[in-house]
């Protein structure tokens, strides 16, 4: 799969968002065989696994200009720094605990030119501030994650959902779900092609504020 792909399911790119895309590649290929936060299968399938991937949450969530919007256990910058490339007006915290991934992220960012992502070395429990959104992709089972973003949601909310988390997830999740009776599962089937999305979904499930 190519930068040419994403431009297919996101038609409306400026040409400084499609460079973007194009560069990512590029980036993460030269700082992979520094620092390695992604894997080698993974690497030759950037746009597939992790770009395309981080962008079914735009499919299910617009994010609008001047949201918030936490990334937990970002990793390598996914989904972040992909969203991040889609919603320019968007800021975008980018969190995770190990040193390296962080600093991979800081040079992607720099690299792309991104204005609006911040990053942020630490537990997500130690970030002070509070978000519209916060995204992940699969980091711990649902109730863990939970429990690690409490207090993490902003009472006002700019958007017709409400605030809370978008989590990028896959398999069966009848049973993490279950005590969850607001949450809602998008199957990413129904907006990409490729094999690699029928059984990734994204689970949306609505935080109350708690000030």
């Amino acid at each position: 799969m190519t930068a040419e792909t994403i431009f297919k399911y996101f038609p409306n790119l400026s040409e400084v968002q499609q460079n973007q895309i194009i560069l990512l590649e590029e980036l993460y290929k030269d700082w992979n065989q520094k620092i390695n936060v992604v894997s080698r299968k993974d690497i030759d399938e950037l746009y597939l696994r992790h770009v395309l991937h981080s962008l079914g949450i735009a499919k299910v969530q617009a994010f609008n200009d001047g949201a918030e919007i936490l990334d937990v256990g970002t990793g390598g910058g996914f989904p972040g720094v992909p969203l991040a490339i889609l919603y320019p007006n968007v800021k975008f915290t980018l969190v995770d605990s190990i040193g390296k991934k962080i600093k991979v992220v800081d040079e992607v960012v720099e690299g792309l030119k991104l204005e609006n992502v911040q990053t942020v070395n630490s537990r997500v429990e130690e970030v002070p501030k509070q978000f519209d959104f916060i995204v992940s992709r699969a980091v711990a089972a649902m109730p863990t994650f939970v429990h690690w973003v409490k207090g993490k949601i902003k009472k006002e909310s700019l958007h017709e959902r409400r605030n809370g988390i978008l989590y990028l997830k896959g398999g069966d999740l009848m049973g993490e779900l279950e005590a969850y009776r607001n949450a809602e599962t998008f199957e990413l089937a129904d907006y990409f092609e490729d094999e690699f999305f029928e059984t990734k979904k994204v689970v949306y499930l609505p935080l109350k504020f708690k000030g």
